[in-house]
């Protein structure tokens, strides 16, 4: 069974005050396919707390000066230039100015990723911040409209473009070049998402993939871009969401989703979209 990827752009609208309902935030959602979303967003004052996603970002500046904080410096992005971020790296969003900042994204699945690379390790862009020479004319044409529908081929293309981005201007390849039991840790991941509810423990991680708990551990974050831990926080999350938009409780959202009690998933949320899911589901209203 192959997992969908997380709904990375829509949890977005979760890292702003009001859920992004506040005058001067503006989320638009655009067509995506399995594994890719697109997004356009316009922030002015309050911008995005502290959150980290499960999934490639790679954006580019419309208008005015984005700067986000990520891996220990402050970073800033002008239009016209890229910003690139890496799975699970923690990072903010705010404008430079008083005058806002607009830009537009693709969210990648890194497993779209790895399968382009037939298998090799991901790509880390260590400079997140990209100049307009440096970048592919043709992937900004990828977001000029976003709501054009992509079809198999043009998923297929889009990855494809966004992966030789990531490559030409990667200095650090994470994990380095040891092979991956690629296979193995695709049963792996498709075990936890079927039902992120549920604990596996670890010898059924070892009965799935035929390889040793500690493999498992160290090459489920270098193929994935996330630990097998967090992934599954992060599915239960997906889960958790769904019930809440469908008008679930609190607490019983909390317990279909597999978390200890309400007070263990509001942690967890917070921590995933910098809102509690009473603030969220709120902001859905």
């Amino acid at each position: 069974m192959r997992h969908d990827s997380p709904d990375a752009g829509a949890g977005l609208r979760r890292h702003l005050p009001g859920g992004g309902t506040l005058p001067g935030h503006r989320l638009r959602f655009g067509a995506g396919a399995e594994g890719i979303e697109r997004l356009e967003a316009s922030l002015v004052g309050e911008g995005f707390a502290t959150h980290r996603h499960d999934t490639y970002a790679i954006g580019v500046t419309l208008r005015g000066v984005q700067t986000f904080r990520y891996r220990g410096e402050q970073r800033h992005c002008l239009p016209g230039e890229w910003h690139v971020l890496h799975p699970d790296e923690p990072h903010d969003g705010v404008a430079g100015t008083d005058e806002g900042f607009g830009y537009r994204i693709i969210y990648l699945d890194p497993r779209l990723v790895r399968e382009a690379l037939d298998g090799g390790p991901l790509p880390f862009v260590a400079d997140p911040v990209i100049g307009r020479r440096e970048a592919d004319p043709a992937l900004a044409a990828w977001l000029r409209d976003i709501d054009e529908p992509l079809d198999d081929v043009e998923r297929l293309t889009l990855t494809l473009r966004v992966v030789g981005m990531l490559v030409r201007h990667s200095s650090v390849r994470r994990g380095g070049q040891a092979r991956l039991a690629l296979e193995a840790l695709t049963r792996v991941r498709d075990l936890i998402a079927d039902d992120p509810a549920v604990r596996h423990p670890l010898d059924e991680f070892e009965r799935v993939s035929g390889l040793d708990r500690w493999t498992v551990a160290r090459q489920f974050r270098v193929a994935f871009g996330t630990s097998p831990t967090r992934f599954r926080t992060m599915r239960q999350l997906d889960v958790a969401r769904r019930l809440l938009r469908d008008g679930v409780s609190l607490s019983e959202a909390a317990q279909l989703a597999g978390f200890a009690d309400q007070a263990h998933m509001s942690r967890m949320f917070k921590r995933a979209y910098g809102l509690t899911p009473a603030r969220w589901t709120a902001a859905l209203r």
